[in-house]
């Protein structure tokens, strides 16, 4: 967001500072400029040394599925022209990798139809036994005592549960 417009809705420099990512100085010496009749220059990125190897970086890393380490790529970009230090080439392969990552993970939640999945466990407390049961999908909890653990036992606080 322009820093100026920022300001002119929220009327503090913090605020205008928070939402653009800077400094409320910045955003006091911008407005200043601005009220003293001076031209505010927007500032635009300048490009990385590492942006014209990006694209060698993406293949290596999607090549070797983010394994490749920025210490081993170097070599070949250097062998391709690039004349940048090698902390920056390091940023530039630790970005690449943190989107391959992100990119590469699939979420896929476990979805549970009702009444097909069900979860028991014993527990003890001296020597009460404790039987604990939780239907899956809508969560409900069931919790009965008894005195042993038998099959008898399970079956029939199974049932009890259903």
């Amino acid at each position: 967001m322009d820093i100026v417009n920022a300001y002119e809705q929220l009327g503090s420099y913090r605020a205008a500072a928070q939402l653009c990512g800077t400094t409320h100085k910045t955003v006091r010496r911008l407005i200043e400029r601005r009220s003293a009749g001076e031209e505010v220059m927007q500032y635009r990125p300048r490009p990385k040394a590492t942006d014209p190897y990006l694209a060698l970086i993406e293949a290596k890393v999607r090549s070797t599925d983010g394994r490749i380490s920025a210490k081993r790529l170097l070599p070949q970009a250097q062998a391709a022209g690039y004349t940048g230090s090698a902390r920056s080439f390091r940023r530039a392969v630790a970005e690449v990798k943190a989107l391959h990552r992100k990119e590469r993970r699939v979420y896929r939640p476990w979805v549970c139809v009702p009444g097909e999945h069900l979860v028991f466990d014993w527990g003890q407390e001296g020597e009460v036994h404790i039987f604990c049961a939780v239907l899956a999908f809508s969560r409900y909890r069931f919790v009965r005592f008894a005195t042993n653990e038998r099959r008898e036992t399970t079956l029939a606080l199974l049932a009890e549960c259903l």
